[in-house]
């Protein structure tokens, strides 16, 4: 593998937070007197970069504040019984820091329940970069935290690869020039992605 830098997305690549996901977002929605929404239509409409996410979810132009604070809160207070890092995620982390790789991380989730939950998880130290969505001006599909990564991390987008489970993931890397590849165990359906972390292991290391 040329690349050195190894960015990876969080949600539906790295972890399965589907849940978490879905009921913070509900637990956001109720706080605001809206109506719940089902599981599969918020999984559906978190990775379409067709939309705008803080009007679908919570009928605002733009996140405010308060939003962040209502979904980091039901991330604090539940992220122990509902997350989980998808089966081999964590041997693969280890063998990419083994084989001298840089891991970044770029995720539309809040710095607060990123931290949070890689922590949780154990899998905090791996990384070398986490660049998240109230660290930049736009999240993805925007490219800024990729660039902010190749600067913090002094990497050419030729010596990075994204690893990533949507089409925000894959937008944002096309505007970034980074080679890409999309993996399918996530929230989103493709038909020619990688199937399985033993899939993405034998691309990466050629075996």
């Amino acid at each position: 593998m040329k690349e050195k830098l190894i960015i990876f997305d969080m949600d539906g690549t790295l972890v399965n937070s589907s849940i978490t996901i879905a009921n913070a977002i509900n637990y956001v929605r109720q706080n605001l007197n809206l109506a719940s929404m089902e599981q599969e239509q918020i999984l559906r409409l978190v990775n379409d970069h067709t939309v705008n996410p803080a009007e679908v979810f919570y009928e605002r132009e733009i996140f405010e504040p308060i939003h962040e604070k209502w979904f980091t809160e039901y991330y604090t207070n539940n992220h122990a019984n509902e997350l989980v890092l998808y089966d081999g995620i964590k041997e693969l982390l280890e063998e990419l820091k083994n084989k001298d790789h840089i891991i970044g991380l770029a995720t539309n989730a809040y710095r607060g329940s990123t931290l949070e939950s890689l922590t949780h998880l154990d899998v905090h130290d791996y990384f070398d970069g986490i660049a998240c969505y109230d660290d930049v001006e736009n999240g993805k599909p925007h490219p800024d935290m990729l660039y902010k990564l190749l600067d913090e991390l002094n990497y050419s987008n030729e010596q990075t690869l994204f690893i990533g489970d949507g089409p925000r993931d894959e937008v944002a890397s096309q505007r970034a020039e980074i080679p890409y590849i999309m993996v399918d165990w996530g929230f989103t359906e493709h038909t020619n992605a990688v199937q399985s972390v033993k899939e993405l292991r034998e691309i990466l290391f050629h075996v």
